[in-house]
């Protein structure tokens, strides 16, 4: 059985336990589905942030309001759907962002685990070990410049951001469009990078793992 992937990738406040969650993104078959934090403010119409990419951007105004819209997503979407989650250091073996990120806030905020029964494989150790990403002597295994060498920069045009450090300040000036900008043309890097690593590596290479909480008997 071949498992369909589904990228995702999120932005924050920034990396401490305490900063919040401002955007998660998913590829779809059909696009990319974005929820957007808006922290309690007003935000307008958040239209034509993909270019030619079908983008459906929903605005939630807490971190509490996105993740729960998030949940409701992943248990419609994923549950009983044969899907692989992945997503650029996402987890990896002693690393990775995003999961152990959203593992503390929805802990924090008292929410459900949504991934239960959803496989997860990580894109970034397969770029790193199995493709050459070496210019000028010097190896490029993060997102943008791994994307750029490997898949030719594509979503270059779409991203307003030279740094992802800049979705930090987008948040606090509450310019929401580009911040879901960003995140598409993150998603979309992950998604061709994931195609990437499919076409080119063998399915055992994909370390797929599960992310069930471990159950205990209390």
């Amino acid at each position: 059985m071949t498992l369909r992937q589904v990228p995702f990738d999120i932005e924050t406040t920034g990396f401490d336990a305490g900063d919040v969650v401002t955007v998660v993104g998913f590829a779809v078959p059909l696009g990319v589905r974005v929820f957007v934090n808006t922290g309690g403010r007003a935000a307008p119409s958040i239209d034509e942030v993909g270019g030619d990419v079908v983008v459906k951007v929903s605005t939630h105004s807490s971190e509490h309001g996105l993740l729960a819209a998030v949940a409701e997503f992943v248990q419609g979407r994923f549950r009983d759907a044969d899907v692989l989650l992945v997503a650029y250091n996402g987890e990896r073996w002693r690393g990775g962002f995003d999961l152990p990120f959203l593992r503390t806030r929805f802990a924090r905020l008292d929410l459900p685990w949504p991934f239960t029964d959803v496989p997860y494989a990580d894109v970034l150790p397969l770029v790193t070990k199995r493709f050459n990403t070496t210019v000028d002597g010097d190896a490029h295994n993060d997102l943008d410049t791994a994307y750029d060498v490997l898949c030719g920069g594509e979503y270059g045009e779409l991203d307003p951001f030279a740094e992802s450090a800049e979705a930090v300040t987008a948040f606090e000036e509450a310019r929401f469009a580009a911040l879901a900008a960003h995140n598409v043309a993150d998603v979309l890097r992950t998604r061709d990078l994931g195609r990437l690593a499919e076409r080119y590596c063998a399915k055992s290479e994909f370390d797929v793992k599960s992310l069930t909480p471990t159950q205990t008997d209390g």
